[in-house]
């Protein structure tokens, strides 16, 4: 088996840097956000499914979906949410335990968003929290993708509490500075997952 490290954090928190971070290490990461675009491809069932619930408005031109569209439906309609939710969190499940079980490298990163969320903490050996201030990550998450305040709002609204997050952490980095910073704390953190992935 796969010695698995989940790592998460809230929108707008560094994830992706530290999980570049730890591919530049050699290490296998297999992305939450990857697989929730897998899983709505054009020609994937769960892309029509959503075309008939939602209406046809929600794909573009060229048969994609318009997840910007999607994204303001569903985060302003908790049942809506709901029922997205139970539609591709069984997909996507599926499609990371395809590729933990799939990977090479020494230990695997399962980069997931709503980690604590979703419970997929249980099939992590050890869970990463990548920890910043709400308003860091608000004023992040608004710079990069152009997103209001309000919606930004809604999206962490919608996602696990910082508190809840770090009590479910086994290792916390605190991305509140420079890049320096970032590469020395997953350098070490990298030593020690090699150490734990060996006595495995």
């Amino acid at each position: 088996m796969t010695f698995v490290v989940g790592l998460t954090g809230g929108i707008g928190s560094g994830k992706s840097a530290v999980s570049d971070r730890f591919a530049a290490l050699g290490i296998k990461i297999v992305d939450a956000d990857v697989a929730s675009r897998v899983v709505v491809e054009p020609g994937q069932p769960a892309l029509t499914k959503i075309a008939e619930h939602f209406g046809a408005e929600l794909i573009t031109a060229d048969g994609a979906l318009d997840r910007a569209a999607l994204r303001q439906k569903v985060f302003s309609d908790e049942s809506e949410r709901r029922w997205l939710e139970a539609l591709l969190h069984p997909l996507i499940n599926a499609w990371i335990d395809d590729q933990l079980q799939s990977a090479e490298s020494a230990y695997a990163i399962l980069a997931h968003p709503l980690l604590v969320e979703t419970s997929r903490t249980r099939s992590c050996d050890r869970v990463l929290v990548v920890d910043v201030p709400e308003s860091l990550q608000l004023e992040r998450t608004m710079a990069r993708d152009n997103n209001s305040e309000a919606q930004v709002k809604n999206i962490i609204a919608a996602q696990a509490t910082r508190e809840v997050r770090l009590a479910a952490a086994d290792d916390v980095i605190v991305n509140d500075q420079d890049l320096g910073h970032l590469d020395a704390a997953v350098a070490q953190l990298h030593e020690q997952y090699l150490a734990a992935a060996g006595n495995d």
